[in-house]
C-alpha cells in the first residue's frame, strides 16, 4: 500500500517497469483516466513478461494512511508496512483482512480461517472496530 500519488508514472522507483490498473475484471494502461477511477497498480516487467508486485494506492496524511471506506480508519504507515526478512515491504495482516473483508470470495475466506488465529489481540481489536464501521454485522467480526 502506497500513499495515493499524482503523477504515478513520473514517481514510480522502477523506470523499467510497465504499469498497469486493475479494477472491475479488467486491467488497462496506467493513464491518468484509469488512475482515478481504480487504485489497485500493477507493475509488469515487459522485458519478461512476468508481473512484478501489486500496491493499492490510497489517500493519506502525511505519514498516515486513511481508509477509502471509511476515513475515521487512520493508522501510521510504520504501524502498517512490514518488511520481512528478506527486505520485502508488506501489509500487515488486520488491514489486509479488512481490505478483504468487503468481498468475501472463497480466497479471502481461506486467508481470514488462516489468519485469524494468529493475529495478535490488538490487530484482532482492530479489526473488529474497523469491521464495525465498513462492515456492520461481518460475520468476520464475531468468529
Amino acid at each position: 500500500m502506497i500513499p495515493d500519488i499524482d503523477p504515478w508514472q513520473s514517481w514510480h522507483p522502477r523506470p523499467e517497469l510497465a504499469f498497469y490498473v486493475a479494477g472491475d475484471g479488467v486491467v488497462q494502461p496506467a493513464v491518468p483516466a484509469a488512475l482515478d477511477v481504480h487504485h489497485q497498480t500493477w507493475a509488469l516487467d515487459p522485458a519478461t513478461e512476468l508481473w512484478r508486485f501489486d500496491v493499492m494506492r490510497e489517500p493519506h496524511d502525511g505519514n498516515v494512511w486513511i481508509s477509502r471506506r471509511n476515513e475515521r480508519l487512520r493508522r501510521p504507515y510504520p504501524e502498517i508496512v512490514r518488511t520481512s526478512p528478506d527486505g520485502i515491504p508488506y501489509l500487515s495482516p488486520d488491514v489486509g483482512l479488512l481490505f478483504k473483508a468487503k468481498y468475501r470470495r472463497p480466497k479471502d475466506e481461506a486467508d481470514f480461517a488462516l489468519l485469524a488465529p494468529v493475529l495478535t489481540a490488538a490487530e484482532r481489536a482492530w479489526l473488529d472496530d474497523a469491521l464495525d464501521l465498513v462492515e456492520p454485522g461481518h460475520p468476520w467480526r464475531s468468529r
